[in-house]
C-alpha cells in the first residue's frame, strides 16, 4: 500500500521469515555457525533458545539454506504439540522413500522401525538427517523428549545418524535441565539476544535497503526510540516500523520521527475490545 510512496521496491517489515532480509547481526550469525558446526561434524543434538520473535526460525531457515548438501533429508516439524505416536508417525512420513506408505496409521512400533530404517539407509549412502524441532517448548512431555533422545541411539559407524536441532523460548531450559540424558548429547547451545541500539539502527536501514530504499526514512532518534520500545526483538521492530511506514504515508509525512514511533505504540498497546 505504501511501497510506492516511500520509493520502495517491496514491504521491508513483513511478518514472515523472509531470508532475503536477514539481518547478519552477531548473535544470530554465532547461532547459525554454532548450529552448521553441530549439523556439518555429524553430532547427535543442538540448542537453539530465544525470546518469542527473537529470529529463532529465520536462523533455522537459514540453515537449512547453508547447511552441507550430504545433511539431508531435512525434517522440519513447526508443530509439535502432538501426541508422541503422531509425532513418531510423522517423522516416519518425512523421513521415508517418496511413495512408501502402509496405508494407515502407523503402530508407534511401526513407526519406530521406519525411522530407524530410514536414517541408516541414508547414512550407509553419506547422508546424516537434520531434525529440527520448531516451538520444541510444547513438545508434549517427558515421554516425547525421551523418544526423540532415542533416536540418537541409531547411529552408523559409530555415530548418530541425525541431528536433531530443538528450537524454543527460555521455557525449554528448565524442561531439558530435568532431563540430563538428552541434555546431554547437546553439543551446542545458542541463545539469541535482543539487538542492541546499533543493531537496531543498522538492522532497519539493512531491510529498508534490501526492500530498495535509495534515501532515509526513519530519523535516529526514531530508531532509539524503536530499541527502547521493542526491548531489540525484531518482531516487534518489524511491527512497529511497518504500522509508522502506513500511517506516516496517510499523514503525508516525509519522515519517521520519535513521535511516530511512540504514537504507534502506544496505538497497539491501547487498542483493546469495547
Amino acid at each position: 500500500m505504501y511501497e510506492a510512496y516511500w520509493q520502495l521496491e517491496r514491504k521491508p517489515f513483513g511478518s514472515g521469515c523472509d531470508t532475503g532480509f536477514y539481518y547478519p547481526g552477531e548473535a544470530h550469525q554465532g547461532t547459525l555457525l554454532k548450529l552448521r558446526y553441530a549439523v556439518e561434524s555429524r553430532h547427535g543434538a543442538a540448542l537453539v533458545t530465544g525470546h518469542s520473535g527473537s529470529g529463532k526460525s529465520l536462523v533455522a531457515r537459514l540453515l537449512a539454506e547453508r547447511v552441507a548438501a550430504e545433511c539431508r533429508p531435512w525434517v522440519h516439524l513447526t508443530f509439535p504439540q502432538m501426541p508422541m505416536a503422531n509425532l513418531l508417525a510423522y517423522l516416519a512420513h518425512e523421513l521415508q522413500t517418496p511413495g512408501a506408505s502402509i496405508g494407515r496409521e502407523p503402530t508407534i512400533d511401526e513407526s519406530v522401525r521406519a525411522v530407524q530404517n530410514q536414517l541408516l539407509e541414508n547414512a550407509k549412502a553419506g547422508g546424516h538427517a537434520t531434525i529440527v524441532v520448531d516451538e520444541a517448548h510444547l513438545l508434549g512431555g517427558s515421554q516425547t523428549f525421551e523418544a526423540l533422545r532415542l533416536l540418537l541411539n541409531f547411529e552408523y559407524e559409530g555415530r548418530p545418524t541425525c541431528t536433531i536441532v530443538f528450537v524454543g523460548q527460555p521455557a525449554l531450559l528448565p524442561m531439558l535441565e530435568r532431563m540430563p540424558q538428552l541434555e546431554q548429547r547437546l553439543v551446542v547451545k545458542s541463545l539469541i539476544r535482543p539487538l542492541t541500539v546499533d543493531e537496531t539502527h543498522a538492522y532497519v536501514q539493512h531491510r529498508l535497503q534490501t526492500a530498495g530504499a535509495r534515501q532515509p526514512i526513519f530519523e535516529p532518534e526514531a530508531l532509539d526510540a524503536l530499541r527502547a520500545i521493542s526491548q531489540g526483538i525484531p518482531r516487534d521492530i518489524n511491527r512497529l516500523c511497518d504500522l509508522a511506514l502506513l500511517i506516516a504515508f496517510a499523514d503525508g509525512d516525509t519522515k519517521i520521527t520519535s513521535e511516530r514511533i511512540e504514537a504507534v505504540a502506544s496505538e497497539l498497546v491501547n487498542v483493546a475490545a469495547d
